[in-house]
């Protein structure tokens, strides 16, 4: 009788929208390439002519387009997936078949299931099967009994029987995991239950390699003390290893999502067996394996992802530069971080000015209510609410009305944002610690530093914005252009309200990016853009909200009164005089404009900024964002190959998640291998 599901709790909900987010990035959702593109493609590597068509033989597929170096017998096995019709040849119709297949969400299956039926009918017999898994380097390893009663129960005691692709996909999962089993028995030669710490390692390193990270392949054997290994304890291994994003989530529950918190192992075992059906001897070994790598009792977030398998899709990536400037974080000297600092300032500026130039319009309202003085002798308010004052812009001064001033904002906007970001990342950087934890006030200090610190662009910036922003409300007045305003207020000028300033952007800063770092955190795993988007937007609400009233004093102090309106001489001045002149409410002005610009102006800022990173990765030694699609210290750097468009960015993975999934690799060549040539290419070479 099938259990009722439980209700989620707001963790698992956040959870599960991270898993949605990560999978959207994964091959199920990778978009199709055009024919056209496609056929060019095709018509590149193809080197065989029948009949006035182009077709790809196994070695144009295998070789050329895909450029593996498989032997003989592999690369006309991988080709076999392509080549349905199983002439040996590819026509372009099963080559686009295959890149649409490959965009489909059991993507991986499809491809083990089409490398095994090598009859092209739909179904896999016991024959094509053992045909195949007698070529793989499992088989090689360990001789599993092909006529065993496991085989038996899927393909019939007579082994006639051909099974589905449902049923083969099934039949795949728990095959391999037949083959550890076996593996066991062959070693425990008395029966006896137990085998020994090196031949745990041995079945570990020849079933289950794809499953181990090199901190968990490093300490195989140290994680046993050197005792012999029972079958419950070998079982419990394997299962840990294959359930670690359950784990992670087991994790994320026990902290409420904060990925900073030492866990003991007791809060750890409640929290599985209240969420899940984790095992005390899977916990057992987590925390036998975590002590062994890093020598502490607790662990966190980090931990959990060392000794996780990673998963064969974090391979399709979209970067448009690779660059590896150390070898080793410990060759990061003091140039290196200066380029990084560099580096990151630099896409701090490009993110800044798409953030301004998206919200910019809401700037503008925010300002102009804010600046809107009541109880003065100046006379009527010119606005009753922030959409009755952007409707008067475009009224008056037409739509593009609402970007006045946006140059000189974004001539600042750039700086000021990269040197926030820049000095975030860096003091973040030098308070966290070597297992890639940080507390909590680090992060508000850091936070603060990069309020701080960008006080200097900030001020001239925004003083300029300003008067720029309000010269429009007076009806037929002269044109105020920026360098004017500069020329005018001088370099001291330029800083008055600095005060003001720095009282809002230090507590902003401080607030805005701890909540940024645990709500991107709160959508567990990899950050979708749009869970990136989603937390710098959340973030941006009450760190926005807070700082308004110090945000009134500064717009007060830096806009040039008009007559009969009060004039402030400082922070506290202003502070007073609006409080007896207008009230408390009057700090409050415009928050609903300043949040629903800071809020979405930083989400997009924040996800260009993550997003430049991913694509133009440059590998410094240091850290990497927190949630990105790269681990920098994991992660090998591999040539992507332009011509591999649509659902072919994902054959290479698809070909590693073979391996790594159903530890299925089949047979290379060591040394590099000569490519494919077309014919027409060969003369050209020997003409010249």
């Amino acid at each position: 009788m099938k259990k009722a599901m439980p209700s989620l709790t707001l963790e698992e909900v956040l959870n599960l929208c991270g898993m949605v987010a990560y999978c959207q990035e994964s091959p199920s959702y990778l978009k199709r390439a055009s024919t056209e593109k496609l056929r060019e493609i095709f018509q590149k590597y193809a080197t065989q002519d029948v009949n006035g068509e182009l077709h790809m033989t196994s070695d144009d597929f295998v070789r050329g387009f895909l450029g593996q170096s498989y032997n003989e017998d592999s690369v006309k096995l991988l080709a076999g997936i392509a080549d349905t019709s199983k002439d040996g040849l590819i026509s372009f119709a099963e080559f686009q078949a295959f890149e649409g297949m490959l965009c489909t969400p059991d993507a991986l299956y499809k491809t083990a299931f089409q490398l095994f039926d090598r009859n092209g009918n739909g179904s896999v017999t016991y024959s094509e099967f053992v045909d195949v898994f007698k070529k793989t380097d499992l088989h090689a390893k360990i001789p599993f009994k092909l006529d065993g009663p496991f085989i038996q129960l899927y393909f019939g005691k007579d082994r006639q029987r051909a099974i589905s692709y449902v049923e083969f996909a099934q039949f795949l999962h728990d095959f391999h995991e037949e083959c550890a089993l076996e593996a066991f028995r062959m070693k425990d030669t008395s029966g006896s239950g137990f085998i020994s710490a090196l031949d745990f390692q041995d079945i570990m390193l020849n079933v289950k390699k794809h499953l181990l990270t090199g901190e968990v392949k490093d300490n195989l054997v140290a994680v046993t003390e050197g005792h012999k290994v029972s079958f419950p304890y070998f079982m419990a291994f394997n299962s840990l290893l294959n359930n670690m994003e359950l784990i992670k989530r087991v994790y994320l529950s026990a902290t409420a999502n904060n990925r900073m918190e030492p866990v003991t192992k007791e809060v750890m075992l409640h929290s599985a067996q209240t969420m899940s059906q984790i095992t005390p001897l899977e916990i057992d070994i987590l925390f036998q394996l975590t002590s062994t790598i890093n020598q502490t009792g607790r662990i966190v977030y980090g931990d959990l992802s060392n000794i996780a398998p990673e998963h064969y899709t974090k391979h399709i990536t979209h970067r448009l530069a690779e660059i590896r400037a150390v070898e080793s974080p410990a060759d990061r000297s003091i140039w290196i971080q200066l380029l990084e600092s560099s580096y990151r300032f630099t896409l701090g500026s490009v993110a800044g000015a798409v953030g301004a130039t998206a919200v910019y319009p809401i700037d503008l309202v925010k300002t102009r209510m804010q600046n809107q003085r009541t109880g003065s002798f100046i006379g009527e308010v010119a606005y009753r609410n922030s959409w009755d004052c952007c409707k008067k812009v475009i009224r008056h001064e037409g739509f593009l009305g609402l970007y006045r001033g946006l140059v000189p904002q974004l001539l600042g906007v750039a700086p000021e944002k990269a040197i926030k970001l820049t000095v975030n990342d860096l003091v973040r950087d030098k308070l966290t610690d070597k297992q890639g934890q940080i507390p909590r006030w680090a992060e508000i200090l850091a936070g603060a530093c990069a309020g701080g610190s960008q006080v200097i662009f900030t001020n001239p910036l925004e003083i300029v914005k300003i008067r720029l922003q309000v010269a429009g409300e007076i009806a037929g007045g002269a044109k105020v252009r920026a360098w004017n305003v500069v020329r005018e207020l001088g370099l001291f000028g330029l800083y008055k309200g600095a005060r003001a300033c720095l009282l809002r952007d230090v507590p902003f800063s401080a607030i805005y990016f701890p909540v940024y770092a645990h709500t991107k955190a709160a959508f567990a795993g990899y950050n979708h853009p749009m869970s990136l988007l989603a937390a710098g937007a959340i973030s941006g609400i009450p760190a926005a909200s807070l700082v308004t009233p110090a945000d009134v004093i500064k717009t007060r102090l830096q806009v040039v009164a008009r007559s009969g309106q009060t004039t402030y001489t400082g922070v506290l001045d202003a502070a007073r005089k609006i409080m007896a002149e207008e009230g408390p409410r009057a700090f409050w002005k415009g928050t609903t404009a300043r949040v629903f610009r800071s809020s979405p102006q930083f989400g997009v800022t924040l996800v260009t900024y993550e997003l430049l990173q991913r694509m133009l990765y440059v590998d410094f030694g240091g850290s990497r964002p927190a949630g990105s699609d790269v681990a920098a210290a994991k992660q090998e750097l591999t040539k992507v190959n332009p011509d591999h468009i649509g659902g072919y960015q994902a054959a290479l993975p698809m070909l590693n998640g073979i391996e790594t999934k159903f530890g299925l690799s089949l047979p290379r060549f060591s040394s590099n291998l000569k490519l494919p040539v077309k014919p027409q290419q060969q003369q050209q070479t020997q003409a010249s």
